[in-house]
């Protein structure tokens, strides 16, 4: 017999300060790099969008996967991303 469990968990990462950054002519490539970022660890992005100032990510993941690893993960990866990219002029921190 095999036994198959999923969690979904919904994840909101907001912008330091609530700062709305976020642009409309950058959002989609971030979000795709997001998605490549939880891809990359083995699990299943749902959905994702978002506001100028936070996103909300659905991930369908795997019992034995750390949530505080992989939401410290997409943080920091994604704000080199972003910084690496230069999409914005202040400082982006979630």
């Amino acid at each position: 017999m095999c036994t198959f469990s999923q969690i979904y968990i919904q994840v909101i990462f907001a912008i330091k300060g609530r700062t709305s950054l976020i642009g409309a002519s950058w959002e989609e490539e971030l979000y795709k790099y997001i998605t490549g970022i939880i891809t990359n660890k083995g699990q299943k992005l749902l959905a994702i969008n978002g506001m100028p100032d936070h996103i909300h990510t659905l991930i369908g993941m795997k019992p034995a996967c750390c949530l505080s690893d992989l939401v410290r993960e997409v943080k920091k990866a994604s704000n080199a991303f972003v910084k690496e990219k230069k999409f914005v002029k202040y400082k982006f921190e979630w």
